[in-house]
């Protein structure tokens, strides 16, 4: 298949396997230090890491070492790996004291996965009390040495939990908690009362921002109506179509990567947990996670990708001329290919689900004058069969290709999301959140943290293509058809092939247009 060569970042190789083969292991970069050296950590309390810095070349790095409280502390090893324990005991391997500091994978994997037994705000309660009393921060007369000692690195787990887990802070009991013991933190020393005070300015800035989001989202979907409605009430005012506002499938493959950096960002870690929340068998309280608020922002981001596929069907069924129609599948077609190739695999799935919906694929006169070899291969990539084998593949080189990136347009990697969502609540339902002796399974959640930390470096990514309102206003906007409408407009287009479809056709018209 001859295929012209793109401007850029360098293409995936549309193949099924392979990519990346040629490099050896030894030229994969070691990204994690020996997990040792974050037990001891110096009092100057390093800068958080980035999400990839979790990661060593083994895998996922959760060698926890041994120490002698820990092994009758309530939590249970296995060759240096925290396999399980207590709630109780947990939460105390949460909390630094003056010779340990938590290392950090277990810091994200704990504040990740507690929210299936407790409340953050709970957790936050009980951190809060046993660095203060463990720590004598209530004691005014306390040694200064102690505290100067200590205060670091109850700021820097502070820090870490406001930075990942932003939306925690929401709730005011937690914002609550987090002033007070921070307050008494900073209450000794200038330096100090300097990071509080940047740390806490710079979560209210995220939660604000949140918040913006959230009105934009709330605005967009306010606004949108059926297409249908609108040809029927205002026909001039549909007369463009994407290929007017966009003529080149690179540019819109590039502000298609636009809205969905921009989403994917806005989801935290925690939602992907609490979609699955049910109650905690030991929890008598009423599960907090039925609110919608919890993972709105992963909600929204399914619609986009559902909004997608639709506006990609109503492009392909609204155009009356067979000419028109075949022009828009190529068009979509080539879109398709460069999201691949930049490693939107989001968009690359949404395109695909549009082209494959039935009003579409029915169009058969519509469809023999579309050159599709590239089409096959896409599908081809994209193929459900051996559990996304040849997707995965694709997605290990993109995830290859991201970390030893020179330029931020080759660290892009969107992965399919509704994937990334299955593989997670199989993970979650396949094993139990506790044992039959009531500790919490934290090999389990190792494995479910290794899977969300990967998504975090992903969407930590910025875009770096320019955006164009013009074309985005389109794509977030525009009126899409319902099913039925797209039935309709198919029908319309290319008559119906059988009774079945002839009756389908009569009823649409009749409910749809009131023609009979």
């Amino acid at each position: 298949m001859d295929v012209p060569p793109q401007t850029g970042p360098t293409p995936l190789p549309l193949s099924d396997a392979g990519i990346f083969q040629h490099l050896e292991k030894s030229d994969q970069p070691r990204l994690c230090p020996p997990a040792a050296s974050a037990h001891h950590v110096p009092e100057s309390m390093p800068q958080t890491p980035p999400f990839s810095a979790m990661f060593d070349s083994s895998g996922y790095n959760r060698n926890l070492y041994q120490s002698a409280e820990d092994s009758c502390g309530g939590l249970y090893y296995h060759d240096n790996n925290l396999l399980s324990g207590s709630l109780e005991a947990l939460i105390q391997h949460l909390v630094p004291n003056v010779d340990y500091y938590p290392d950090r994978t277990y810091i994200f994997t704990f504040l990740l996965s507690s929210r299936l037994f407790m409340h953050p705000y709970e957790l936050m309660a009980k951190v809060c009390h046993l660095c203060v009393e463990h720590q004598r921060l209530s004691d005014p007369s306390g040694d200064k040495n102690q505290i100067r000692k200590i205060a670091p690195k109850i700021l820097q787990l502070l820090t870490e939990w406001t930075e990942t887990f932003p939306y925690d802070f929401r709730d005011e009991r937690m914002m609550r908690n987090l002033k007070d013991l921070a307050h008494r933190i900073a209450s000794g020393e200038e330096t100090y009362r300097k990071n509080v005070q940047q740390m806490i300015q710079c979560l209210i800035r995220k939660l604000a921002a949140l918040s913006q989001y959230e009105e934009v989202l709330a605005k967009i979907s306010s606004t949108s109506t059926d297409r249908l409605t609108v040809l029927k009430t205002k026909p001039q005012s549909i007369q463009r179509d994407i290929i007017t506002v966009c003529s080149d499938p690179y540019t819109l493959a590039q502000q298609l990567t636009h809205i969905e950096l921009e989403r994917l960002n806005y989801i935290g870690p925690e939602e992907f947990v609490q979609a699955f929340v049910q109650k905690d068998p030991l929890d008598n309280d009423k599960s907090c996670y039925s609110e919608r608020k919890k993972t709105r922002n992963l909600e929204a981001y399914v619609e986009w990708f559902n909004r997608l596929s639709y506006l990609v069907a109503t492009e392909i069924c609204m155009p009356v001329k067979k000419k028109h129609r075949a022009r828009m599948i190529e068009y979509f077609i080539d879109v398709a290919r460069e999201c691949f190739n930049i490693g939107n695999f989001n968009s690359l799935m949404a395109i695909i689900s549009g082209m494959n919906m039935s009003p579409v694929s029915r169009l058969k006169k519509t469809w023999a004058k579309v050159k599709t070899a590239k089409f096959d291969v896409l599908e081809h990539q994209m193929d459900p069969s051996s559990n996304f084998y040849n997707y995965r593949t694709a997605l290990r080189g993109a995830a290859q290709r991201s970390l030893t990136a020179h330029s931020s347009r080759e660290k892009i990697v969107i992965p399919f999301f509704s994937l990334l969502i299955k593989d997670i609540y199989f993970l979650n339902e396949g094993c139990a959140n506790r044992l039959p002796n009531g500790h919490v399974n934290f090999e389990k959640f190792w494995e479910l943290a290794k899977q969300v930390s990967e998504f975090m470096t992903w969407k930590q990514v910025e875009c770096p293509f320019e955006r164009d309102r013009k074309i985005l206003q389109y794509l977030l906007t525009i009126p899409v058809f319902s099913e039925d409408a797209l039935y309709l407009a198919s029908y319309e287009s290319e008559g119906p092939e059988n009774h079945i479809e002839k009756d389908r056709w009569k009823s649409l018209r009749s409910s749809l247009l009131g023609r009979v």
